[in-house]
């Protein structure tokens, strides 16, 4: 059973860093691309990072610079470091995993607040 956990949420204000976590198992993480992505009321999901089988890492266009992606091979772990927060930032974050084979997995979201 695949299973995506997810940390690291929660209120800062702005201009503030979190940094969000999530632990992969239940996958064969090194063949398995993984990404985060978040969604605010009304919206669709938008992509803010990924890291693809390969280790290349795409970013979205909303981590514009402030972000970064990184990804521990030993511990299954993909880590996003936020900085610069400013209140568009405010959403639930999903980790998602694909499989190889295309098979879609995610996590159940964390909360991020940016506001004074």
């Amino acid at each position: 059973q695949v299973q995506l956990v997810e940390s690291g949420g929660g209120l800062v204000q702005p201009g503030g860093s979190l940094r969000l976590s999530c632990v992969a198992s239940g996958i064969t993480f090194s063949t398995t691309a993984m990404a985060w992505y978040r969604q605010t009321p009304g919206k669709p999901r938008e992509l803010v990072a990924l890291s693809t089988q390969g280790a290349r890492t795409i970013y979205g266009d909303s981590a514009s610079g402030r972000f970064t992606l990184a990804r521990d091979w030993d511990k299954n772990m993909v880590a996003l470091q936020m900085s610069g927060l400013n209140p568009e930032d405010t959403a639930v974050y999903y980790c998602k995993a694909i499989s190889d084979r295309g098979r879609e997995y995610w996590g159940r979201g964390t909360q991020v607040t940016v506001s004074s």
